[in-house]
């Protein structure tokens, strides 16, 4: 007995059930009949970046921080950061027994900077050599082992390195021509509002041809901030082999709030805009331990008694 043909529309449901049936049975005898497992996970165990507390600015300190992304604790017993940016590898030097990371945590280690590479400079800037976009590494050894396999790349979002190879640089520019030297004494005014820094600049001997150190401008800090009635020098040339040069920096509290002073972390690092073999930027110059001490008494003494 005979069926009278589909209609148009059945006709269209039915190839379609068709297809998805020829597709599933493709699929279910692709590689070579195995069954398709989970997902391999892209997460690595241990994955690197770079970052810097603001207290060790002036140490040439940064922080290797290191996060253990598996479910387990790992000993972290040695970490080398390779940078283009630096004259040798930047080295965690691990404690007797190691360091542990516990599971989806970071921890930071912390490294000193060696020696910059000052190879080039980049429109006078002095933000170091093309070798920067090359992406920085870390070798780190575990316990357990299985964990050390290869170098991580390191991310750097804050530019740290960067950041430090420009510093650096320049501060070896500036100190190729002369020494900048803040005095540990501060003067304090009669009535307390307002202090000098003292600041002696001490030209090196002449080499070869004219060398040149421009102090364009000093900038004020989250501490401290210029006085209007005795502002603070600017366009200040020093020559090496010429005579030493003395700057007074008349300062007052930036700042009176509660924390000005407990929570400082940069506030005595005096922030010099200078200029030296072919390259600008900032400088922060360390007052050193005594000044520092008496910039934060000055600092209390002259907000309790505007407060008063």
């Amino acid at each position: 007995m005979s069926h009278p043909p589909l209609a148009p529309w059945k006709q269209h449901v039915a190839a379609s059930a068709v297809l998805l049936l020829l597709l599933a049975s493709l699929q279910g005898c692709s590689n070579d009949g195995a069954q398709p497992g989970p997902e391999a996970s892209a997460t690595p165990a241990l994955s690197a970046s770079i970052n810097q507390f603001r207290d060790n600015y002036s140490k040439r300190i940064i922080e290797i921080q290191l996060t253990n992304n598996t479910a387990d604790p790992v000993t972290v017993m040695d970490a080398e950061l390779d940078s283009a940016l630096f004259s040798s590898g930047i080295s965690w030097h691990t404690p007797a027994d190691g360091t542990v990371l516990p599971p989806k945590q970071p921890k930071s280690l912390p490294a000193q900077l060696p020696e910059p590479k000052c190879t080039e400079t980049i429109g006078g800037t002095g933000k170091g050599s093309s070798s920067a976009d090359v992406r920085p590494t870390v070798r780190v050894s575990t316990r357990p082992d299985s964990h050390g396999s290869g170098p991580l790349t390191a991310e750097d979002p804050f530019g740290v390195l960067a950041r430090n190879n420009s510093e650096m640089c320049l501060d070896k520019a500036v100190r190729e021509i002369a020494a900048i030297q803040p005095s540990p004494e501060l003067t304090v005014s009669g009535d307390g509002a307002t202090a000098v820094v003292h600041v002696l600049i001490v030209p090196g001997p002449a080499v070869g041809g004219q060398q040149m150190l421009t102090i364009d401008r000093i900038d004020g800090t989250t501490l401290i901030a210029e006085d209007a009635a005795q502002p603070w020098p600017r366009s200040v040339q020093v020559s090496a082999g010429g005579p030493p040069v003395e700057l007074r920096l008349a300062i007052r509290p930036a700042r009176c709030d509660p924390h000005a002073v407990a929570e400082d972390k940069i506030g005595t690092l005096l922030p010099f805009r200078v200029t030296a073999g072919g390259r600008n930027g900032v400088l922060k110059i360390d007052t050193g331990d005594v000044l520092r001490h008496r910039i934060y008494e000055f600092v209390t003494a002259a907000c309790a008694t505007s407060r008063s």
